[in-house]
Protein backbone atom coordinates (compact mmCIF):
# COMPACT_ATOMS: atom_id res chain seq x y z
CA UNK A 1 0.00 0.00 0.00
CA UNK A 2 1.23 3.50 -0.83
CA UNK A 3 0.82 6.56 1.38
CA UNK A 4 1.35 10.12 0.19
CA UNK A 5 2.81 12.37 2.90
CA UNK A 6 2.61 16.15 2.36
CA UNK A 7 4.60 18.05 5.00
CA UNK A 8 6.69 21.20 4.53
CA UNK A 9 8.96 20.70 7.56
CA UNK A 10 11.83 18.46 6.35
CA UNK A 11 12.57 16.87 9.73
CA UNK A 12 8.92 15.97 10.33
CA UNK A 13 8.59 14.73 6.74
CA UNK A 14 11.66 12.51 7.04
CA UNK A 15 10.45 11.11 10.37
CA UNK A 16 7.03 10.31 8.90
CA UNK A 17 8.56 8.58 5.89
CA UNK A 18 10.87 6.51 8.10
CA UNK A 19 8.01 5.55 10.42
CA UNK A 20 5.69 4.45 7.62
CA UNK A 21 8.36 2.67 5.60
CA UNK A 22 9.38 0.84 8.75
CA UNK A 23 5.87 -0.62 8.88
CA UNK A 24 6.06 -1.77 5.26
CA UNK A 25 4.15 1.03 3.53
CA UNK A 26 5.43 2.47 0.27
CA UNK A 27 5.73 6.23 0.84
CA UNK A 28 5.71 9.19 -1.53
CA UNK A 29 6.69 12.53 0.03
CA UNK A 30 5.76 16.08 -1.01
CA UNK A 31 6.99 19.33 0.55
CA UNK A 32 4.06 21.55 -0.46
CA UNK A 33 0.45 21.45 -1.60
CA UNK A 34 1.13 21.77 -5.34
CA UNK A 35 3.56 18.85 -5.30
CA UNK A 36 1.10 16.83 -3.21
CA UNK A 37 -1.64 17.25 -5.82
CA UNK A 38 0.71 16.35 -8.65
CA UNK A 39 1.87 13.19 -6.86
CA UNK A 40 -1.70 12.24 -5.95
CA UNK A 41 -2.82 12.53 -9.58
CA UNK A 42 0.22 10.66 -10.90
CA UNK A 43 0.61 7.92 -8.28
CA UNK A 44 -2.94 7.19 -6.98
CA UNK A 45 -1.92 6.48 -3.36
CA UNK A 46 -4.10 4.43 -1.01
CA UNK A 47 -4.09 7.17 1.65
CA UNK A 48 -3.00 10.83 1.93
CA UNK A 49 -1.49 12.43 5.05
CA UNK A 50 -1.74 16.22 4.80
CA UNK A 51 -0.16 18.91 6.91
CA UNK A 52 -2.51 21.90 7.02
CA UNK A 53 -0.08 24.83 7.07
CA UNK A 54 1.90 24.43 3.83
CA UNK A 55 3.20 27.06 1.37
CA UNK A 56 1.35 27.55 -1.90
CA UNK A 57 -1.71 25.39 -1.35
CA UNK A 58 -2.55 24.54 2.25
CA UNK A 59 -3.83 21.13 3.29
CA UNK A 60 -7.46 22.29 3.33
CA UNK A 61 -7.29 23.31 -0.34
CA UNK A 62 -5.51 20.08 -1.34
CA UNK A 63 -8.24 18.06 0.37
CA UNK A 64 -10.98 20.14 -1.27
CA UNK A 65 -9.50 19.57 -4.74
CA UNK A 66 -9.11 15.84 -4.13
CA UNK A 67 -12.73 15.54 -3.02
CA UNK A 68 -13.89 17.67 -5.99
CA UNK A 69 -12.85 14.77 -8.24
CA UNK A 70 -15.18 12.47 -6.25
CA UNK A 71 -12.18 10.48 -5.08
CA UNK A 72 -12.75 8.65 -1.79
CA UNK A 73 -9.09 8.11 -1.02
CA UNK A 74 -8.70 8.39 2.78
CA UNK A 75 -7.29 11.74 3.90
CA UNK A 76 -5.72 12.23 7.34
CA UNK A 77 -4.81 15.75 8.45
CA UNK A 78 -1.68 16.28 10.53
CA UNK A 79 -1.63 19.65 12.24
CA UNK A 80 -0.52 21.72 15.20
CA UNK A 81 -3.80 23.65 14.85
CA UNK A 82 -5.81 22.38 17.81
CA UNK A 83 -8.89 24.58 17.84
CA UNK A 84 -12.22 22.80 17.43
CA UNK A 85 -13.07 24.93 14.39
CA UNK A 86 -9.92 23.72 12.62
CA UNK A 87 -10.95 20.10 13.12
CA UNK A 88 -14.53 20.81 12.03
CA UNK A 89 -13.36 22.56 8.83
CA UNK A 90 -11.11 19.64 7.97
CA UNK A 91 -13.80 17.03 8.51
CA UNK A 92 -16.40 19.03 6.59
CA UNK A 93 -14.00 19.21 3.64
CA UNK A 94 -14.06 15.42 3.57
CA UNK A 95 -11.08 14.40 5.69
CA UNK A 96 -11.31 11.02 7.40
CA UNK A 97 -9.35 11.91 10.51
CA UNK A 98 -7.42 14.72 12.21
CA UNK A 99 -4.22 14.00 14.16
CA UNK A 100 -2.87 16.71 16.42
CA UNK A 101 0.87 17.47 16.53
CA UNK A 102 2.89 16.38 18.35
CA UNK A 103 1.61 12.83 17.96
CA UNK A 104 3.01 9.44 18.89
CA UNK A 105 4.05 6.86 16.34
CA UNK A 106 1.55 4.28 17.57
CA UNK A 107 -1.36 6.75 17.51
CA UNK A 108 -0.56 7.79 13.94
CA UNK A 109 -0.27 4.19 12.71
CA UNK A 110 -3.50 3.20 14.46
CA UNK A 111 -5.40 6.09 12.84
CA UNK A 112 -3.97 5.31 9.40
CA UNK A 113 -4.93 1.64 9.67
CA UNK A 114 -8.39 2.61 10.87
CA UNK A 115 -8.88 4.96 7.89
CA UNK A 116 -7.71 2.25 5.48
CA UNK A 117 -10.10 -0.29 7.01
CA UNK A 118 -13.02 2.12 6.75
CA UNK A 119 -12.13 2.79 3.13
CA UNK A 120 -11.99 -0.93 2.37
CA UNK A 121 -15.36 -1.35 4.06
CA UNK A 122 -16.90 1.43 1.94
CA UNK A 123 -15.55 -0.14 -1.25
CA UNK A 124 -16.87 -3.59 -0.48
CA UNK A 125 -20.33 -2.20 0.33
CA UNK A 126 -20.69 -0.74 -3.16
CA UNK A 127 -18.75 -3.48 -4.94
CA UNK A 128 -20.56 -6.79 -5.60
CA UNK A 129 -17.26 -8.65 -5.88
CA UNK A 130 -16.20 -10.68 -2.82
CA UNK A 131 -13.67 -9.11 -0.44
CA UNK A 132 -10.09 -10.07 -1.18
CA UNK A 133 -8.97 -12.64 1.36
CA UNK A 134 -7.06 -15.87 1.76
CA UNK A 135 -7.06 -18.56 4.42
CA UNK A 136 -4.18 -20.03 6.36
CA UNK A 137 -5.46 -22.74 8.67
CA UNK A 138 -7.90 -21.18 11.15
CA UNK A 139 -6.94 -17.64 10.10
CA UNK A 140 -8.53 -15.53 7.34
CA UNK A 141 -6.37 -12.66 6.08
CA UNK A 142 -7.88 -9.52 4.49
CA UNK A 143 -4.90 -7.80 2.77
CA UNK A 144 -6.57 -4.49 1.87
CA UNK A 145 -7.90 -4.11 5.42
CA UNK A 146 -4.51 -4.89 7.03
CA UNK A 147 -6.08 -7.40 9.35
CA UNK A 148 -6.85 -11.05 9.92
CA UNK A 149 -9.57 -12.91 11.81
CA UNK A 150 -9.28 -15.96 13.99
CA UNK A 151 -12.34 -17.35 15.79
CA UNK A 152 -14.05 -13.96 15.51
CA UNK A 153 -11.03 -12.09 16.90
CA UNK A 154 -9.42 -9.32 14.83
CA UNK A 155 -5.64 -9.35 14.41
CA UNK A 156 -4.03 -6.10 13.25
CA UNK A 157 -1.33 -6.54 10.59
CA UNK A 158 1.25 -4.30 8.94
CA UNK A 159 1.69 -4.22 5.14
CA UNK A 160 4.95 -6.14 5.49
CA UNK A 161 3.30 -8.83 7.61
CA UNK A 162 0.57 -9.17 4.98
CA UNK A 163 3.25 -9.47 2.29
CA UNK A 164 5.02 -12.24 4.20
CA UNK A 165 1.79 -14.18 4.71
CA UNK A 166 0.76 -13.75 1.05
CA UNK A 167 4.09 -15.06 -0.21
CA UNK A 168 4.05 -18.07 2.14
CA UNK A 169 0.45 -18.77 1.11
CA UNK A 170 1.28 -18.51 -2.61
CA UNK A 171 4.10 -20.99 -2.12
CA UNK A 172 2.24 -23.14 0.41
CA UNK A 173 3.96 -26.39 1.20
CA UNK A 174 7.25 -25.11 -0.28
CA UNK A 175 10.26 -23.80 1.58
CA UNK A 176 10.67 -20.10 0.74
CA UNK A 177 14.31 -19.06 1.07
CA UNK A 178 15.33 -16.01 3.06
CA UNK A 179 16.55 -14.04 0.03
CA UNK A 180 13.20 -14.45 -1.74
CA UNK A 181 11.29 -13.33 1.35
CA UNK A 182 13.51 -10.28 1.78
CA UNK A 183 13.39 -9.32 -1.93
CA UNK A 184 9.61 -9.72 -2.20
CA UNK A 185 8.63 -8.24 1.16
CA UNK A 186 11.31 -5.58 1.67
CA UNK A 187 12.47 -4.78 -1.86
CA UNK A 188 15.48 -5.59 -4.00
CA UNK A 189 17.40 -2.49 -2.86
CA UNK A 190 16.95 -3.17 0.85
CA UNK A 191 19.93 -4.47 2.81
CA UNK A 192 18.55 -5.69 6.14
CA UNK A 193 20.33 -6.65 9.30
CA UNK A 194 20.86 -10.38 9.64
CA UNK A 195 18.01 -10.86 12.15
CA UNK A 196 15.40 -8.61 10.50
CA UNK A 197 13.40 -11.43 8.90
CA UNK A 198 13.55 -13.65 11.97
CA UNK A 199 12.36 -10.82 14.20
CA UNK A 200 9.38 -10.16 11.91
CA UNK A 201 8.47 -13.84 11.81
CA UNK A 202 8.67 -14.05 15.61
CA UNK A 203 6.39 -11.02 15.96
CA UNK A 204 3.98 -12.44 13.37
CA UNK A 205 3.84 -15.80 15.13
CA UNK A 206 3.03 -14.03 18.38
CA UNK A 207 0.21 -12.04 16.73
CA UNK A 208 -1.23 -15.22 15.22
CA UNK A 209 -1.04 -16.92 18.62
CA UNK A 210 1.40 -19.42 17.15
CA UNK A 211 3.88 -21.68 18.89
CA UNK A 212 7.36 -20.19 18.51
CA UNK A 213 8.62 -23.59 17.31
CA UNK A 214 7.66 -25.55 14.23
CA UNK A 215 4.21 -26.79 15.20
CA UNK A 216 2.29 -23.76 13.90
CA UNK A 217 1.38 -22.39 10.50
CA UNK A 218 4.77 -20.80 9.87
CA UNK A 219 7.43 -23.49 9.94
CA UNK A 220 11.17 -22.83 10.09
CA UNK A 221 13.13 -24.68 7.42
CA UNK A 222 16.64 -24.88 8.82
CA UNK A 223 19.29 -23.36 6.58
CA UNK A 224 16.70 -22.21 4.04
CA UNK A 225 13.91 -19.98 5.33
CA UNK A 226 10.24 -20.52 6.17
CA UNK A 227 7.24 -22.50 4.96
CA UNK A 228 3.48 -22.36 5.39
CA UNK A 229 2.74 -25.71 6.98
CA UNK A 230 -0.21 -27.46 5.36
CA UNK A 231 -1.98 -29.90 7.63
CA UNK A 232 -1.97 -33.41 6.20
Amino acid sequence: MKILVAEDDPLTREALVACLEGEGFAVSAAENGHEALERWQRESPDLVCLDIMMPGLDGYEVCRRIRATRSRVPVVFLSAKNEEIDIVVGLELGADDFVRKPFGRHELLARIRSALRRSAGTEKTSDPRPRESFVMGPITIYPKELRAERAGETIELTPREVAILKLLHERRGEAVDRDTLLDRCWGMDYFPESRTLDQHIAKLRKKLDEDAGDTGLIETVRGVGYRFRIEK
